[in-house]
């Protein structure tokens, strides 16, 4: 990396994320504005974790892979997070090359795995709609939990493929116009052929990303001719009701990708803007859309607030911890909820 032709393999060498082109006396309102983001994040996937993993009335599959999906929108906005905060303050806005990599291959697992989550909740809801009676026999423990072992299995194989043609590109310059490392803007500095690696990208597509995409819209077919087969306008608004929240996610998250990926090279900024919204704009609103909106989940909140405002003794450490994060978001989760 540096040089044209030098091998990108160096040790030492370092990549310049040059993050958002704007006037250095912003620099700390967008590092606010990012801490603000990401501490929502935190309080809101790890609260949401907490909460279905002990409450057990929350022991269900459609809560089991809400808690998976909170685990994985924590993870990778923590890829990017970080780093992007730091180098608002740094001079220097670099990345050693290995660490680039390690983003990459994190961003790419945790990402190929939410669209896998998100196409099994898409699942998870056809069957609570179009076959309720047998619904606790078509999703069981056993297959739930084959199911998103699954969705990260081919997340991990997406991220292997991928890392390992990265390591076989040769680079231009160590300038990267992005404000942490992925494939669109490595691409643009690249001095090697790309063919190889376009076509390994375009594979993975097809044999990984398409097919989710697929598994939703056919699910939501088969929803939507059940759905308006329903002659009751009370069971109508329920039904849309349980997926209107997983058809506003599916959207943001599959929108901001495409529009990144085909903003043409003259509008960078656009790009970035884009790729906010599924970095750390979704894994932000998860929570709310998905969690704090369901009703089972409110009174939970609730209970768990009674016993911290009436100093139950019996209640332990970790939920008070739990309790004084999620109190933290209550209005916000009230005023959400009432919107």
């Amino acid at each position: 990396m540096g040089d044209r032709g030098t091998n990108n393999h160096s040790e030492g060498t370092d990549i310049i994320l040059v993050g958002f082109r704007v006037c250095p006396e912003l620099h700390i309102f967008l590092f606010l504005l990012f801490l603000i983001v990401y501490a929502m994040i935190l309080l809101g996937n790890i609260g949401m974790i907490a909460i279905i993993t002990n409450d057990p009335r929350l022991n269900t599959p459609m809560y089991f892979f809400l808690g998976n999906l909170s685990f994985i929108d924590l993870f990778y906005s923590s890829v990017i997070a970080p780093k992007a905060m730091i180098n608002f303050w740094s001079e220097s806005k670099s990345i050693s090359f290995a660490g680039c990599v390690t983003q990459v291959f994190l961003f790419a697992l945790f990402i190929v795995a939410e669209g896998f989550v998100l196409a099994v909740m898409a699942y998870d809801h056809l069957i609570t709609i179009c076959n309720p009676l047998l619904y606790s026999v078509q999703m069981s423990a056993h297959l739930c939990s084959q199911l998103v072992a699954g969705s990260y299995f081919c997340g991990c194989i997406s991220s292997v493929l991928y890392q390992h043609d990265l390591h076989f590109i040769l680079f231009a310059s160590r300038t990267i116009d992005h404000f942490y490392c992925d494939d669109h803007p490595l691409q643009k500095i690249s001095c090697s052929g790309l063919y190889i690696h376009k076509m390994v990208s375009f594979v993975l597509c097809s044999i990984i990303v398409l097919p989710t995409i697929i598994v939703i819209i056919v699910s939501y077919m088969y929803i939507l001719s059940t759905v308006l087969k329903i002659h009751s306008t009370e069971g109508r608004k329920k039904a849309f009701s349980t997926c209107s929240s997983h058809l506003g996610v599916v959207s943001v998250l599959y929108g901001a990708v495409f529009f990144m990926y085909f903003t043409p090279d003259r509008f960078p900024e656009l790009s970035k803007v884009s790729s906010l919204c599924y970095t750390l704009v979704t894994p932000m609103w998860n929570p709310l859309i998905y969690t704090l909106r369901n009703k089972d989940v409110k009174e939970v909140l609730k209970k768990i607030l009674r016993k911290i405002l009436f100093f139950d003794y019996s209640f332990s450490s970790t939920n008070y911890i739990v309790a004084f994060h999620l109190g933290c978001l209550w209005p916000l989760i009230k005023s959400y909820s009432h919107g």
